[in-house]
């Protein structure tokens, strides 16, 4: 869909009026990286929303092969955010891709898979809007270093908050350092990060982003959370990854690093991304009801279509090797699929804390924020619309904690996978429900599956793990 004249003619002038020198154009690679190339402010002009810039599609993870390397971006105009982080003053816009010679959305654009989920979701009747708000956690570190090397493998975190560091000296070692397990909400000194959450927060603000909260989070050494206001599905997963770019380069600024990996401390809660979700239509929320919990009976058979299709599911929204290392009991990680009404050891969950029908929603809890959103959310809207079209009933809730449930109880409540590679496998069996309405595309999800083995399990698998020198080198 071409940009309206009105959106490009404010661009234009939004650069003239406020003396913009230069344009970074962002748009996201197959894994689920934020690339950006750069252009003075001289190369922008009408032609740019319709023509777009030219890039080598082959050197990006995922894409086009060498032979056919050439490929467009075309800049949204509604994206336009002024950059806080560069020193020239520079205006960002989010980019969707394009085949040269077509004239076509490129169909391995994430952003594109994202935008044909709307579509399809408005041309199913049920709704015409998703809506999604993640909570993506992460750690703030104060030190970082990794090596692989053919013989020799470590890494190496650090921050002032881990407990770890209660006997180091630091010349005055001031003890506020939060207890494993224990480092949601204390105030500050023991959480030494609330000015730079502030910070984050504020330019967020300034950039149009409706933030609703911000606090630490469970895990010692830096663990932290801001939770973004909902928004329908494309918007909501531009936002995040523009959220990742500020909370990393606000952490920059200050001396500090900031990572989304899911589980970079052993022993301690990992970085979850709960993600709430509802359909609304004509400007109505159809999630509101009766039944369980308050849900109507098409937020039921959503839950269903989620708990049936989870395990091919985690494949998008759980992408890492790393990702299933936070999937393990005691960690307050959802590994049971099942749902309930408050209880944060379910799945998915149905928050209880307003009794308005416009706040019933269903928060799916086993995500994490190494997704590549565009992918993970449309998954997930696609996995509750195969729930409602073939009214897939979810099954008695689980109100218990799970945790303290014994075995046999456990028995006939399924898991998660236990690994990427599982999940993958799932993924391979199960994806009907992604290929309506062309959202995802069998290239798609066989492009994903190739990767994901041959880039991340078979490097991992060849690599010896430090741990295992321990276990094994005096056999």
């Amino acid at each position: 869909m071409a940009a309206s004249k009105e959106s490009v003619a404010k661009v234009l002038n939004f650069v003239k009026e406020n003396n913009i020198k230069i344009i970074d154009f962002k748009f996201m690679d197959f894994p689920g990286q934020w690339q950006h190339f750069t252009v003075p402010y001289t190369e922008l002009n009408e032609g740019s929303f319709e023509d777009g810039y030219g890039f080598d599609g082959s050197s990006l993870r995922g894409w086009k092969n060498i032979n056919e390397s050439d490929m467009l971006i075309i800049p949204d105009p509604e994206s336009m955010v002024v950059d806080p982080f560069i020193e020239a003053p520079t205006l960002s816009m989010i980019c969707d891709v394009y085949e040269p010679a077509t004239k076509e959305k490129y169909t391995r654009c994430p952003r594109n898979i994202a935008q044909k989920a709307e579509a399809y979701l408005k041309s199913t009747g049920i709704a015409d809007t998703v809506y999604f708000g993640p909570e993506a956690e992460f750690f703030v570190f104060d030190d970082v270093r990794f090596d692989s090397t053919p013989n020799s493998s470590f890494y190496y975190v650090d921050s002032v908050e881990g407990r770890w560091n209660t006997g180091r000296d630091e010349e005055p070692n001031l003890a506020y350092k939060p207890r494993y397990k224990e480092g949601y909400f204390p105030v500050p000194p023991t959480d030494s990060l609330m000015d730079l959450r502030n910070e984050m927060i504020l330019k967020l603000i300034d950039m149009g982003i409706h933030v609703e909260a911000q606090h630490h989070e469970v895990a010692s050494g830096g663990q932290c959370e801001i939770d973004l206001r909902f928004q329908p599905l494309v918007t909501a997963a531009d936002q995040l990854l523009m959220f990742k770019y500020v909370v990393k380069n606000t952490a920059r600024l200050n001396g500090k690093t900031v990572t989304y990996m899911p589980k970079p401390i052993m022993g301690d809660n990992g970085s979850g991304m709960h993600v709430h979700t509802s359909l609304w239509k004509d400007g109505k929320p159809l999630f509101a009801g009766n039944g369980y919990a308050g849900l109507s009976e098409m937020a039921l058979y959503y839950i269903g279509g989620l708990i049936k299709h989870a395990p091919s599911l985690l494949a998008f929204t759980n992408p890492t090797t790393n990702s299933y290392k936070r999937l393990v009991p005691g960690f307050e990680a959802p590994v049971r699929l099942a749902y309930s009404q408050r209880n944060r050891s379910a799945a998915i969950r149905i928050p209880m804390y307003s009794s308005s029908p416009k706040a019933k929603r269903v928060e799916f809890r086993c995500p994490d924020p190494s997704a590549n959103p565009y992918l993970g959310f449309a998954a997930i809207m696609m996995a509750g619309l195969d729930g409602i079209n073939n009214r897939i009933d979810p099954g008695d809730p689980l109100d218990k904690d799970i945790y303290d449930m014994e075995p046999e109880e456990l028995m006939n409540v399924p898991s998660t996978p236990e690994s990427l590679s599982a999940a993958l496998k799932a993924l391979a069996d199960d994806h009907e429900y992604l290929l309506k309405g062309d959202v995802f595309t069998e290239d798609v999800i066989d492009t994903w599956i190739k990767y994901k083995f041959e880039k991340e399990i078979k490097p991992m698998a060849l690599q010896p793990h430090p741990f295992e020198f321990g276990l094994y080198y005096d056999v």
